[in-house]
């Protein structure tokens, strides 16, 4: 995972001109960044900077997010030395219950994060895959392992396109909940085909995949975000166009 996370990354965002993207240009900015700390391993608190934009409020503010099983957590904007934090890479603090923010957006973003995770883990099980040698040939040669990276890659790109056309709350709330789930089914099969090493302190696996359990947890989670649209299709009988073709 990246050192360069926290309080050096926010700086460097700053020095980037993050505040500047998020306001002119959301749709390239959120998209490009949070895909990027997942794909590198880092971890930045700029998630508040999105829903801070969308509530125009004070600049460098801490906002309070709902996390799964009814719990509110703050992404502290320092290290996470010195915080009671329920994860030992994130300044994650569990907090008192927050107001109603705008999460459409901030959805979104963790959406790219997670499909960014996503596609760090594939990588992992990919070069495994083909320098792990059994029987004289890589474990790439293997149907089982090529049908596990084969799932893999299908729910990803599936969570991407999803992200990619999201609009409005239900979008929003669809393409979390893929992205989501793109994360589980991800870190399902590719401890799978990581084996032994997988569960090693020395990997680096086993903080991508909890890194998307805690991602997945915040502004709903995959099943508790499908478990709503679910109720909602159900209530109104009706099954809305997500996408004009």
């Amino acid at each position: 995972m990246s050192s360069d996370s926290g309080p050096g990354l926010d700086k460097a965002l700053d020095e980037l001109g993050w505040s500047e993207m998020l306001t002119d240009l959301p749709e390239i900015a959120i998209p490009l960044v949070f895909r990027l700390l997942g794909e590198t391993g880092s971890h930045s608190s700029i998630l508040n900077d999105v829903i801070v934009d969308d509530l125009g409020a004070e600049p460098g503010a801490v906002v309070p997010l709902p996390f799964v099983g009814d719990r509110w957590v703050a992404w502290m904007r320092d290290d996470v030395e010195g915080h009671d934090s329920i994860d030992p890479d994130l300044p994650l603090r569990d907090v008192g219950r927050g107001d109603d923010i705008p999460v459409l957006r901030a959805r979104l973003a963790l959406g790219w994060w997670l499909v960014g995770s996503s596609r760090a883990m594939l990588d992992l099980a990919r070069t495994h895959a083909l320098d792990r040698m059994q029987f004289g040939r890589p474990i790439a040669a293997f149907q089982a392992v090529r049908h596990r990276l084969a799932e893999t890659l299908v729910a990803i790109e599936g969570a991407e396109a999803t992200l990619t056309t999201a609009e409005g709350d239900l979008g929003g709330m669809l393409a979390k909940a893929a992205a989501g789930r793109a994360a589980i089914i991800t870190s399902r099969h590719v401890q799978q085909v990581l084996g032994g090493i997988g569960f090693t302190a020395e990997h680096s696996f086993h903080r991508h995949a909890r890194r998307v359990i805690m991602l997945d947890a915040l502004l709903g989670s995959s099943r508790e975000l499908t478990r709503e649209l679910g109720t909602m299709i159900r209530t109104t009988q009706q099954v809305p166009r997500l996408v004009e073709l």
